[in-house]
């Protein structure tokens, strides 16, 4: 399962635990010794009303990443 950090973008992060809507990838992290990604960040819940609230983005290791389709990517968190 491996990808480049652009094919993420606009991709909609669903959890298979409990069907929850993450939101929308945001960015990846990436080894870049190895070049391989290491995990997709989706901003937390009420982004926009929390400015100011410090960072609250959702880090997803590439492990909990169970399966990437074209539109939506599942992971079990």
């Amino acid at each position: 399962m491996g990808g480049k950090g652009l094919d993420f973008k606009h991709k909609e992060v669903i959890n298979i635990t409990d069907g929850r809507r993450l939101g929308f990838v945001q960015d990846v992290c990436a080894d870049l010794e190895s070049g391989s990604i290491t995990s997709i960040i989706v901003p937390g819940s009420n982004k926009i009303l929390n400015i100011f609230a410090g960072n609250n983005d959702i880090v997803i290791p590439w492990q909990k990443i169970k399966c990437i389709g074209d539109d939506v990517i599942l992971v079990e968190v």
